[in-house]
């Protein structure tokens, strides 16, 4: 996918895709922190990973739909404390006009789950 400055590239099919966007304290640890959770979904191979920005595939179980995953740090130079930051992520499916919620959940699990840590 294509991302700018300002982030990653807008949703445009709410009903099966996701994109959110958390101000979190130190920002490169809850960086990897998430990329790591997201490596260890079940059927997600990465596609791209480097200092900023990671890119996956994850696959649905039965018939292996790909869905896009998109981890990216923001590059604040404004904030005064730069342990200070934000990361949006993008879940997307590729096909189909509905994935009944499967992107919404995965990313509110990866978010959960980066509390837990």
């Amino acid at each position: 996918m294509i991302f700018t400055a300002q982030g990653l590239a807008p949703i445009t099919n709410p009903l099966n895709s996701v994109l959110v966007e958390k101000k979190l304290i130190n920002v490169d640890q809850k960086f990897f922190q998430l990329v790591s959770l997201a490596e260890a979904l079940p059927r997600t191979e990465v596609i791209e990973s480097g200092k900023n920005y990671w890119r996956g595939i994850c696959r649905s179980a039965i018939f292996r739909f790909p869905d896009d995953l998109e981890i990216l740090k923001l590059d604040l130079r404004s904030y005064v404390d730069r342990s200070k930051g934000i990361i949006q992520v993008r879940s997307a499916a590729r096909l189909g006009q509905s994935d009944l919620g499967v992107n919404s959940r995965r990313v509110e699990y990866l978010f959960n789950q980066l509390e837990k840590l």
